[in-house]
């Protein structure tokens, strides 16, 4: 039984860092970077004081965020345009149209990652949407206010 619980511990440890790097990571990139952040400190906090100390204010951050985005209509549509442009973008490079006569590389490196770069932007644009979603029901509909710094 100790085993198992040794295992599990080091397995979830281990996916905890990988969403804390991959969180970092995606802060400045596209994609949900405070809420992977958020969700490998809410794993490491099971097992680190340090982290434990630290997922309140991520969680918070992400939560102010996510209500200052669905604010005012003018936001909630271009949050909607710029899921549908990454959703698009995701079509584009799994079909793999060729390139372009513009193109001024190889045709080897138009549109490169094929199917695997497609999918991860397709799904990128169903997790912004579901956070979309999510924000306008909380602090919209429901009226809720964001946490305090």
């Amino acid at each position: 039984m100790a085993v198992k619980s040794a295992a599990r511990r080091v397995a979830l440890e281990t996916l905890g860092w990988i969403m804390v790097i991959g969180g970092i990571a995606a802060i400045p990139l596209p994609g949900p970077g405070l809420l992977i952040l958020f969700g490998g400190l809410a794993l490491l906090s099971q097992q680190y004081e340090w982290a434990e100390k630290r997922v309140d204010p991520v969680k918070n951050k992400a939560l102010n965020a996510a209500a200052t985005g669905v604010e005012t209509n003018t936001r909630i549509v271009m949050s909607l345009l710029g899921i549908a442009a990454i959703a698009a973008c995701g079509v584009v490079w799994i079909l793999q149209p060729a390139a372009p006569s513009w193109w001024p590389v190889d045709e080897y490196w138009w549109l490169w990652g094929g199917w695997g770069t497609g999918s991860t932007q397709i799904a990128s644009a169903v997790v912004g949407l579901g956070l979309l979603v999510y924000s306008i029901r909380r602090f919209r509909i429901r009226g809720e206010e964001p946490p305090g710094d």
